[in-house]
């Protein structure tokens, strides 16, 4: 059995949760968010060490489905300003994305943007599966809007289309305890750019943990494994995998780590494809 399997094998081990029993026991409006790029194997098997626990996490669990199929499509202009205000730690700045739940038929337009006081904040809203690797004409209007907010002008949101898109197979957790917190491991991760080019870790995966502050169980147990959050972003991590032009001092740590042993894709994937 593959590293891979064992994953698997150690998910549906897991006892199930619906989807509003998890919104309600975890809602996490206010949250931390810590990332990990964690080796298939040690997944495996913190995964397994954890159903030893006397408060094993629970498994999302959507028609009989616990690793759920995500695309993400991200929106950059030309000179890649989203992904360079984020490089260079930018108060300002800005993410936009489509994300699709494939196993659903279910689309989003998300946006998040952060002002010059610093404050972050994020848009969700429904948007046509048809569209989900372009913009349309009203939700270019909304990102207008939004863009202005921060001090970035209006007219950028006209420069704006489809850059990198992100596959991967994720799986949710609720992990109980006296306040529960959520977590989401993420699988077969895969970054195809607008050209077609593109990579996959197939030895890694990305485990964030989501807790109302203090580090969860989840966080320790990844710890005491040798395991540290670090500075990781799909988007920007990856389009500088991808690029050797563009600055990669924010995300040196993974990229000349996780991301170094990346696995090159062929040319022939539009960004459009599912």
């Amino acid at each position: 059995m593959t590293a891979r399997d064992r994953a698997g094998a150690a998910i549906s081990a897991l006892p199930a949760i619906g989807l509003d029993a998890l919104t309600a026991d975890a809602a996490l409006l206010t949250r931390v968010d810590r990332k990990y790029v964690v080796p298939i194997e040690a997944t495996a098997s913190l995964l397994h060490g954890l159903q030893r626990c006397a408060d094993a996490p629970a498994a999302l669990e959507i028609d009989g489905e616990r690793e759920l199929a995500y695309r993400s499509v991200y929106f950059d202009t030309p000179d890649l300003l989203s992904f360079r205000l984020a490089a260079h730690g930018r108060r300002r700045r800005f993410k936009l994305r489509t994300r699709t739940y494939v196993d659903t038929g279910v689309a989003f337009l998300e946006m998040k943007t952060r002002g010059a006081r610093g404050l972050t904040r994020k848009e969700r809203d429904a948007y046509d599966l048809d569209a989900a690797d372009r913009l349309t004409v009203q939700a270019r209007g909304e990102v207008a809007e939004a863009l202005g907010a921060i001090g970035v002008a209006p007219t950028r949101a006209d420069d704006l289309d489809a850059r990198l898109q992100t596959l991967y197979r994720r799986t949710t957790l609720l992990l109980p305890g006296a306040t529960p917190s959520r977590a989401t491991v993420d699988l077969d991760l895969r970054w195809v750019d607008a050209d077609g080019a593109g990579f996959t870790l197939p030895r890694f995966a990305i485990v964030e943990t989501k807790s109302p502050g203090q580090a969860g169980a989840l966080d320790r147990a990844l710890w005491r494994a040798g395991h540290r959050p670090q500075r990781v972003s799909k988007y920007a991590t990856g389009l500088a995998a991808l690029r050797s032009d563009l600055p990669r001092n924010r995300w040196t740590r993974v990229l000349s780590g996780p991301f170094s042993s990346a696995h090159p894709s062929r040319k022939d994937t539009p960004c459009a494809a599912v």
